[in-house]
């Protein structure tokens, strides 16, 4: 199962999927862009493709969607689905902000927890939640953004704990800037490409990669790319008022379109 599948890593995780012989249960809100992914993959793999359309920023949309497998089994669990919301939190929108925190810390975790179920049964499964770069300090101009991605790497590191030795494993990805619709959202329709700070942008297939076989390998926590790698390291060296006004600097620059 992949949320968030219809574009970007989420589809890039559903192709990698697809290639080593899984089934797929692809969640997303966009139905035409979902479709257009199961005829692509489709066109590529002989995986059967389940697709569900479902706003996942919704209460009690996790039950939902896993009422909506039958009982499938579900081996792999990717939470991918999020987005972000730039600007000062005294002048941002609560409804979407709203939305947005249901979306990363409700439904990821609910979801989680439906399916964590059976794989322990089962005595065998991979969760793959996706954080952030921006998971490892406070973010200025996208604070609940930062701060909600820093849950599910807690989240996903405290589990991941109590799951050892069970045969279910779970990753947190953590990648920095990549090149799909999600740096359009936040930079208020602006492609990633012309961001005023362009030279770590990740390329999605290269950070779906790293993440897919980081999650097989059983890590707890994968940063792609060895800036990011540093960068998520910094705020243990720097003053925290030190590094969240770089923050704030650096968020000033690139979204000032």
């Amino acid at each position: 199962m992949v949320t968030g599948a219809a574009s970007g890593l989420g589809f890039e995780l559903a192709l990698l999927l697809a290639r080593d012989g899984y089934d797929l249960i692809l969640a997303d809100i966009d139905a035409d862009k979902l479709q257009q992914a199961k005829e692509n993959l489709a066109s590529q793999y002989a995986s059967e493709i389940q697709l569900i359309v479902k706003d996942l920023s919704k209460n009690n949309v996790a039950e939902q969607i896993f009422e909506a497998t039958h009982g499938k089994p579900i081996d792999v669990l990717i939470n991918n689905a999020g987005f972000g919301i730039f600007g000062t939190f005294s002048n941002t929108d609560w409804q979407r902000e709203m939305d947005m925190l249901n979306l990363h810390v409700m439904t990821t975790t609910h979801l989680t927890k439906l399916v964590l179920k059976g794989m322990l049964e089962r005595g065998e499964g991979r969760i793959l939640n996706m954080s952030s770069l921006a998971a490892f300090q406070p973010g200025p101009l996208m604070s609940l953004y930062y701060a909600s991605k820093a849950y599910i790497l807690s989240f996903s590191e405290a589990i991941a704990n109590e799951l050892k030795g069970t045969g279910v494993t779970v990753t947190c990805l953590c990648p920095g800037q990549t090149n799909t619709s999600f740096q359009q959202v936040v930079s208020n329709g602006a492609e990633a490409s012309n961001n005023k700070i362009k030279f770590n942008i990740g390329c999605p297939k290269e950070v779906a990669k790293y993440g897919y076989e980081a999650m097989l390998k059983g890590k707890v926590v994968a940063v792609p790319g060895k800036i990011n790698r540093f960068l998520s390291r910094l705020p243990r060296f720097l003053p925290r008022r030190t590094s969240t006004a770089i923050i704030r600097k650096i968020q000033e620059k690139n979204r000032d379109h």
